[in-house]
């Protein structure tokens, strides 16, 4: 089976993902050492461990090794998506440093600086979910300890990113002392369990979508601007009211948000006595949206 090209739309919203995952891990993320997982966090704390070279040539490192062994162990579950994001990635934090080089944090509030950390990383990491890529990195790991443990891939992924969030608590002084930095470790630990959030949320919301149960005597007119206009599926099943007897039909259709306005404004103009009932969905499996068989 020929895989599909990628539409220009995806690829604007991953490269849209990569760049918001860049800026917060470069402004917010690495100055105050929010290491909330991933190949950014292990990054961070490297260079807290061993100044030699920068983060971001950390993570450039340690993602094409990664890259290479997901190659080699998991093979085409290791796509091409991700090896494009992980390196782009990589190169954008890069040419942030070159660009705007930073010695200390934006400000001297670390609650604010979290808040736009997740933000940032989350709201991208969720957009690459949603687009079916990834930033490579911890997500391989993951890949790879589901293939040979029974561990899912977010448990996998929360316990690589957990032990890289808990490592922030110890402070790696120049001089080789090691202490404890209690205040970067809470704040890292808080950064990671609202990032596991905010991505579902956002996956779901980027997913959300309309159910339509509408009750109506005219049946015909409103079933035709569904299928025409709007261009998605009908059913139609008859009813009976209870209260006054009279013959009804049921229309069940889902669509999308931004079509959720134009369908109750159309029903009510066709039927201003219709009953409508709209929830939110954010699983639709069936032709004109997600696939049955992802």
């Amino acid at each position: 089976m020929v895989k599909k090209p990628l539409k220009f739309k995806t690829f604007a919203l991953i490269n849209l993902g990569i760049l918001l995952l860049a800026l917060g891990t470069y402004f917010f993320k690495t100055p105050n050492g929010f290491a909330t997982g991933g190949v950014s966090g292990l990054s961070i704390i490297l260079a807290e461990i061993f100044p030699i070279i920068s983060p971001a040539l950390y993570m450039m490192i340690i993602n094409v090794a990664l890259l290479i062994l997901g190659v080699a162990i998991l093979g085409k579950e290791c796509g091409g998506l991700t090896i494009y994001c992980s390196l782009v990635f990589s190169f954008e934090t890069w040419i942030l440093e070159q660009i705007c080089p930073l010695s200390a944090p934006l400000t001297s509030y670390p609650l604010l600086e979290l808040i736009y950390a997740v933000l940032l990383t989350g709201i991208g990491s969720a957009i690459l979910f949603k687009c079916k890529a990834s930033s490579g990195g911890t997500d391989i790991v993951a890949l790879i300890l589901k293939k040979y443990s029974s561990m899912n891939v977010g448990t996998a992924l929360l316990c690589t990113d957990f032990f890289i969030a808990a490592a922030t608590f110890i402070d790696w002084s120049s001089d080789g002392s090691i202490g404890f930095d209690a205040q970067t470790g809470m704040f890292t630990m808080l950064g990671l369990f609202a990032k596991v959030f905010l991505v579902d949320d956002v996956i779901e919301s980027m997913d959300m979508c309309k159910a339509f149960t509408i009750i109506t005597s005219k049946p015909e007119e409103i079933s035709a601007y569904i299928m025409q206009d709007i261009r998605h599926g009908v059913t139609t099943y008859p009813a009976k009211g209870a209260y006054t007897g009279a013959d009804k039909t049921v229309i069940v259709t889902v669509c999308r948000r931004s079509e959720a306005i134009r369908l109750r404004r159309r029903v009510l103009s066709i039927d201003p006595h219709a009953f409508i009932i709209i929830t939110k969905t954010s699983e639709i499996m069936g032709k004109g949206f997600r696939d049955i068989n992802s």
